[in-house]
């Protein structure tokens, strides 16, 4: 699989703050900037609507830009967003879990029973993540399971704790 998962080929300013993006592997998605654009200060310049519609996509189809150089966010970022806000599971949440366990890509692809190289799939943005990763993902964060056997029950929130304990 190529890395065109993240290049753009088209942006489409939407009204009230949406883009339509469509990226080279064929995929097109809606985002909604209001709430980024209203709480995050080097946006704020994009509240006037004549410059927000002026969105096209940035060098090599790696950003959306709004003015070169200074005022752009980055592709793989917006299809993150946009495959959150349409109810999926991005790609940056296998990143942040694999960061906050300090699993290596072998244990952590044995912990959740899939192939080291699927889990490159998801955490690259490559392939969709199942509900039931994301899922095995949380638990294993709830349970920290040592060695190669699962516990039996879920942790008490003392015993969550515990676990979780410096």
């Amino acid at each position: 699989m190529s890395k065109d998962h993240f290049v753009l080929t088209a942006v489409e300013p939407l009204p009230n703050y949406g883009l339509r993006l469509t990226y080279a592997d064929g995929q097109a998605f809606t985002v909604d900037l209001r709430e980024r654009i209203r709480t995050t200060s080097f946006l704020a310049p994009l509240e006037n609507a004549t410059l927000f519609a002026q969105a096209k996509p940035g060098f090599a189809g790696r950003s959306v830009d709004w003015v070169e150089d200074e005022l752009d966010l980055g592709s793989d970022n917006l299809r993150h967003l946009a495959v959150e806000q349409a109810g999926g599971i991005g790609h940056e949440r296998i990143w942040s879990w694999l960061e906050d366990t300090g699993l290596t890509l072998e244990q952590a692809a044995e912990a959740l029973g899939i192939s080291r190289r699927m889990l490159i799939y998801y955490r690259d943005g490559e392939k969709p993540i199942p509900r039931a990763i994301w899922l095995a993902c949380l638990g294993w964060e709830a349970v920290r399971p040592k060695g190669s056997s699962l516990p039996l029950h879920v942790p008490s929130a003392q015993e969550y704790a515990a676990l979780h304990a410096g």
